[in-house]
């Protein structure tokens, strides 16, 4: 196995994994934790522009055309990210589960929409599939899904304003970030009992917030160094272990409910993956053989 598979399924893991951190520090609001989230993010990634000078910024950099990209990516991120926190601070891991299978599907109806790509029938047929276990569950529940709705709508539209966003991954993050930070520190200053040095009591330490920099950051260049070295076929399959690995945590771990009903609406959707994954496997070994066919 090379080493960029390895640096993705450790992306995929640690996200996978996230929950359980924000599990230590959920006695905190989820607006404070993203404000945390946030300043100690922008330091790790001060800290890696200052050890790596050709990342640095230079005037032809930053324009009003670039800034508003980011400030677009930077308010996606924000929702996303609060959402998240919020639905599992709040015991909704399930759900937050279903927003990550469905992201895949939801990024492929997006090109459609917006970029005007084509689908292959089998493709149409796992949208179709996904769209009527959503059906499903609302119907169901008597009301949308909606922390799935929007963590993969958001996730999704975040991925298609980076696929024409001009910087690369870590310039890019850092300005988004740098943006944020704008917010989040003033959200911590006007809420001085939990800016970072007088945490006290029976909140979480600043070092295990100081964490959440790290939890953030982390994954992003783990999955940023395997994307360039491995297919995208290969990310396809891989990127599936995070929604995994949350839903396993949440029904296993913390006990969360998972009815019979969630389970065929869920079925629908799991189903459209594995169409989705197979047809995708398929096509691009097609498209790689040579003419005349391969053994």
């Amino acid at each position: 196995m090379n080493r960029g598979l390895w640096y993705g399924i450790a992306a995929y893991v640690c996200w996978g994994l996230s929950p359980v951190y924000w599990k230590q520090v959920d006695s905190l609001a989820p607006a404070v934790l993203i404000g945390h989230r946030v300043l100690w993010a922008l330091l790790v990634l001060g800290a890696l522009l200052w050890m790596r000078p050709a990342d640095r910024f230079t005037r032809q950099h930053v324009s009003t055309r670039v800034i508003g990209t980011y400030a677009v990516t930077a308010a996606l991120l924000y929702v996303n990210w609060l959402t998240f926190v919020w639905a599992v601070t709040s015991g909704f891991i399930v759900e937050v589960s279903l927003g990550y299978f469905l992201s895949p599907l939801i990024t492929v109806s997006l090109g459609v929409v917006v970029l005007g790509e084509r689908l292959r029938p089998a493709q149409w047929t796992a949208v179709g599939l996904a769209s009527t276990g959503l059906l499903y569950l609302t119907t169901a529940a008597g009301s949308l899904p909606w922390i799935a709705v929007l963590l993969a709508v958001t996730f999704g539209l975040y991925g298609l304003v980076k696929k024409q966003a001009p910087l690369g991954t870590l310039r890019g993050l850092s300005i988004e970030t740098g943006l944020l930070s704008l917010p989040a520190v003033g959200f911590l200053l006007a809420v001085p009992e939990h800016a970072p040095g007088v945490l006290a009591g029976g909140g979480p330490s600043l070092w295990l917030l100081a964490a959440s920099g790290l939890v953030t950051i982390g994954p992003l260049l783990l999955f940023g160094a395997s994307v360039r070295r491995i297919p995208l076929s290969h990310m396809g399959i891989i990127q599936y272990l995070a929604p995994t690995l949350q839903f396993l945590l949440g029904v296993l771990v913390y006990g969360e409910p998972f009815t019979p009903t969630q389970f065929v609406g869920y079925g629908f959707v799991w189903l459209a993956l594995l169409l989705f994954g197979v047809e995708g496997a398929y096509a691009h070994r097609t498209l790689a053989a040579p003419v005349g066919g391969a053994p």
